[in-house]
């Protein structure tokens, strides 16, 4: 089944797990003045669930339910079996023909939808190394019709833009992230990252924006947490 013919509901539980991920990370990082810092190293343990987890089962999905190029798929798939292993090296791979990995897969078959989700993973195992702007760039290249992994993407490269000092550009992704997708966990989580964000950076009448939209749309799924910064921000 393809991401265009699932439910609704379906495509909502994929974006609730997703963000549930998010959210048991994110109870850490409550003190304002040490959010950059916090944000920095859940961002790499988000990534690896995030592989494991929600790009694993798209990838089956998309790519052995309803395979489109037999070539690409299997370069794909050797590579996140070597991510499963824990083998991060290889599935980023790109260094030789014999093991193309994430990295490779793209570069070879960069028209596809498997080279285009191998452009994803390698940007988010770059991510993890430290190299904020080659996993920025590869980010880039990802494109889907399903919008909770666009989502997906528009956040990670705020998170890679956040870590190369130029927050800015981080906040701007964020807010993108935060109403690329229809799924309601996935809008709540990037809304409430833009307004930890903006609140960090001083800019409290937009930190205020974010929060009574959580409020007014979100308030489910906060569990009231965002009540004490609507409160920080309330005379803005």
């Amino acid at each position: 089944m393809t991401d265009k013919h699932k439910s609704k509901k379906e495509l909502e539980n994929e974006g609730k797990e997703t963000v549930e991920i998010f959210q048991d990370l994110d109870q850490t990082a409550l003190k304002t003045e040490m959010f950059i810092e916090k944000y920095a190293k859940q961002i790499g343990i988000i990534f690896g669930a995030i592989v494991l987890a929600v790009l694993g089962y798209f990838a089956y999905q998309q790519f052995i339910a309803n395979p489109k190029n037999e070539e690409a798929t299997l370069s794909y798939l050797a590579a996140q079996k070597n991510l499963s292993e824990g083998k991060d090296d290889i599935a980023l791979g790109g260094k030789s023909a014999a093991n193309p990995g994430f990295k490779g897969t793209y570069e070879q078959f960069s028209s596809t939808d498997a080279g285009k989700l191998s452009a994803y993973n390698a940007g988010l195992l770059k991510f993890k190394e430290g190299k904020y702007q080659e996993a920025y760039d590869l980010l880039d290249k990802f494109s889907s019709d399903n919008k909770i992994l666009m989502a997906l993407k528009y956040g990670a490269m705020g998170d890679a833009q956040a870590n190369l000092n130029k927050n800015e550009d981080a906040l701007s992704l964020l807010d993108k992230a935060a109403s690329a997708s229809d799924d309601a966990y996935t809008s709540y989580y990037f809304t409430r990252k833009a307004g930890l964000l903006a609140l960090a950076m001083k800019k409290n009448a937009e930190a205020k924006k974010y929060f009574e939209t959580i409020e007014e749309k979100y308030a489910d799924y906060d569990g009231g947490t965002s009540d004490a910064y609507i409160e920080m921000v309330k005379n803005f």
